[in-house]
């Protein structure tokens, strides 16, 4: 039972070191401890039988840090085990949550019959903003317009009106009165 007690409160300890790290990409924060001991990259890389193009693109945060590197970097710089695989996992997490809030509208607030011709999980909300707008214009409730013009912002939902065939005073005006 004691064991288990230190052990929860050593676990507990080091999640809270790494809480100012949440997010940042591990190899970043490799770079800077590589920095501060005035270590080279390429010939640590080497040492750890590494390619330096690849531990290059881990510290400048263009690629992810794998288990077993994590391991042995960890053993060569003297750090705690499972340091660099808990802030692989922050920035992982960090990356999915941004691009859920990015990437889609709340489809909690849109009407289902909106895009009842689609699978709207297959929607490219960027790429096909026009024809969104548009539908949502012609067809949706005022909630439905609230968040597409919370999600793209009133000058592209007001750009994307204008250059479409829907040219109603009542829409533009709407939209000139909400803010982005």
């Amino acid at each position: 039972m004691n064991k288990n007690v230190s052990k929860n409160v050593y676990i507990c300890a080091m999640i809270k070191q790494f809480e100012k790290y949440k997010g940042i990409h591990p190899g970043i924060v490799l770079d800077r401890e590589l920095k501060k001991r005035s270590i080279k990259q390429r010939p640590f890389a080497l040492s750890l039988e590494e390619h330096p193009q690849t531990f290059n693109a881990i510290t400048k945060g263009k690629r992810g840090i794998s288990t077993g590197l994590a391991l042995k970097i960890e053993q060569q710089l003297g750090l705690e085990e499972g340091t660099l695989v808990i802030l692989q996992a922050y920035y992982d997490i960090q990356k999915i949550k941004e691009k859920e809030i990015k990437s889609t509208p709340n489809l909690h607030i849109l009407s289902k019959a909106l895009f009842w011709d689609t699978d709207i999980q297959l929607i490219d909300w960027e790429r096909q903003y026009r024809a969104v707008i548009q539908r949502v214009f012609e067809r949706g409730n005022e909630n439905d317009k609230n968040e597409i013009i919370r999600f793209y912002g009133t000058k592209k939902v007001n750009q994307a009106l204008q250059d479409s065939n829907i040219r109603s005073p009542y829409t533009i005006y709407k939209l000139n009165k909400t803010k982005d």
